[in-house]
């Protein structure tokens, strides 16, 4: 339907993790996304190989074509520099393409959301791997992020939240278990979780914000800095 209709549909994409999502969902006026397709496949070095053929097989298995999309929603991490751009890269061509808003919103959020829509747990910490033996991580109270997201060592980060309510653990699977809480069923970000983050500003057809990458450090390639030229050496007088 028109932007004038009851219904919306949305394509998501997020490679913040090694799994790469992405599908299309249809937005009513009030409640809950209906996911109409999805892919995900769990590579995290092949980003930018499957992608793009991972759109067309969930646009195909909508039955919804590139037209009668009207958003894009897109993970903006935090998570590590080559995935995460790829997938940012690739949302914003196709609403450069198509005339679309592109509304970046926190994976983390999108993990979180979907652990609350499933049980509504009072309080929630998210954890995703940031490789470099580190996690990336966020807590949530009653649906909203409280605090993060953050990068850290898992011990730093649990010495921290020793003493924090958290109810439920979701995220990587290699690191929920470090906390010594109950350990939920999200674990990467869905096309669901993501819709549902950016939802409102679908919705109320908001201006996006511009895509800003949520790397929380420096990318494992960076150039360098360019040599300054020598100096001639003082001569003696």
């Amino acid at each position: 339907m028109g932007m004038g209709g009851t219904l919306m549909y949305v394509l998501a994409i997020d490679t913040s993790t090694d799994a790469v999502v992405t599908g299309v969902a249809r937005l009513p006026a009030d409640g809950a996304p209906e996911v109409l397709g999805d892919r995900a496949v769990s590579d995290g070095r092949r980003h930018a190989e499957v992608l793009t053929s991972l759109i067309g097989e969930s646009l195909e298995q909508a039955s919804v074509g590139r037209g009668e999309l009207e958003a894009v929603v897109v993970g903006c991490g935090p998570g590590p520099f080559t995935g995460l751009r790829v997938g940012m890269a690739t949302g914003a061509a196709f609403g450069d393409a198509l005339g679309l808003p592109v509304y970046g919103v926190c994976s983390l959020d999108a993990i979180a959301a979907d652990e609350w829509s499933a049980r509504e747990p009072a309080s929630i910490l998210v954890v995703t791997d940031a490789r470099r033996r580190e996690i990336y991580w966020a807590t949530y109270e009653q649906g909203r992020r409280s605090h993060g997201p953050a990068v850290g060592a898992p011990a730093d980060v649990a010495a921290e939240l020793a003493d924090a309510s958290i109810d439920v653990v979701v995220g990587s699977p290699a690191h929920t278990g470090l906390f010594g809480r109950a350990i939920g069923s999200a674990g990467v970000p869905t096309v669901a979780g993501l819709v549902s983050v950016a939802a409102g500003d679908i919705r109320n057809r908001a201006q996006p914000e511009p895509l800003v990458p949520l790397y929380l450090r420096r990318p494992d390639a960076v150039e360098r800095a360019p040599r300054r030229p020598a100096q001639p050496a003082e001569v003696s007088r």
